[in-house]
């Protein structure tokens, strides 16, 4: 299968900690990068994760909280300073552009690459990306400022043509993108060659679901249902629901519920506060409601 592999470069929250970095992933799909939320020492770990800076082009950033995007100013710096030419797209809740442009004008006089900003909307549901691999849409989420999360979704790929028989029934070269699409072949005789016989059915689709900030909301449940991996922050323990209401974030149990109600296959859970010194904690109140989850830590790779 093609690369999909979801990378952590951060999972703590917005106290500063020895243990975490602020929230930051990149995720590879077949080589392209994409980075979700950028907080502070984004760029170091990405170097760390030994991935390239120069297949990264688009950043999604799911609000305009300090530990989410306090790292966006530093990694396009560095971008500058190696030369970049391509254009970096950042893809954001409205009002990022004002907020940095200043500071770029200040600190990088010389760009010498474009930074394009996308805003959009946080109320519904939006397309906001997509090219020929995999399409990327909204996930509104219930924070103290404007918020969303996000679904990486592979676009369905063609069959896969087995080269053997086609090569037993003598199959043109130019009948081979009609088969992939799923067309039987007819020989010169006459004869119909099922499709079934010339193809095997490609791999399904995989998606990826990521929800940071945010108190626990039903209507995620029916956006990232069945997803093969779902992020989805759980800031505190059971025992400090009284906080997580206050601070508008979700606890363990409560992101492993939703996690079980919306059937996804995987949960990997983070942003996890600094008053915390072991997550295990975090961890065994997961998994009493939902087995299939992970912890967050930096250096993880989750292949998809």
């Amino acid at each position: 299968m093609e690369k999909f592999e979801l990378h952590i470069l951060g999972c703590g929250s917005a106290l500063p900690t020895s243990r975490h970095f602020p929230t930051s992933q990149v995720l590879n799909v077949r080589d392209k990068l994409f980075m979700i939320d950028c907080g502070e020492g984004a760029q170091l770990q990405f170097r760390k994760s030994k991935l390239k800076f120069s297949r990264l082009n688009h950043i999604f950033i799911s609000h305009l909280h300090g530990d989410h995007c306090f790292g966006l100013l530093g990694l396009i710096s560095t971008l500058n300073l190696l030369g970049r030419t391509a254009e970096l797209h950042i893809h954001s809740p409205q009002d990022l552009e004002g907020l940095l442009c200043p500071m770029l004008d200040f600190f990088n006089r010389q760009m010498t690459y474009r930074v394009v900003f996308h805003p959009f909307e946080t109320r519904e549901p939006a397309l906001i990306y997509e090219d020929r691999s995999i399409t990327v849409t909204t996930i509104p989420l219930r924070h103290r400022l404007p918020t969303c999360g996000f679904l990486f979704a592979e676009k369905p790929r063609a069959n896969h043509i087995l080269r053997e028989m086609t090569d037993f029934y003598q199959v043109p070269v130019y009948e081979l993108n009609r088969i992939k699409s799923g067309a039987d072949f007819v020989t010169p005789e006459g004869k119909v060659i099922p499709n079934a016989h010339l193809t095997r059915p490609a791999d399904p689709p995989r998606r990826y679901a990521y929800c940071s900030d945010t108190l626990p909301l039903a209507s995620v449940v029916e956006q990232v249902r069945g997803v093969d991996l779902l992020f989805h922050e759980a800031t505190f323990a059971d025992e400090d629901i009284p906080r997580a209401k206050e601070t508008f974030h979700t606890t363990a149990t409560q992101a492993a519920s939703l996690a079980r109600d919306a059937g996804v296959k995987r949960l990997l859970i983070g942003h996890f506060s600094a008053r915390y010194e072991d997550e295990k904690l975090l961890l065994k109140q997961a998994t009493e409601a939902f087995p299939a989850t992970m912890l967050a830590k930096e250096g993880l790779s989750v292949s998809i």
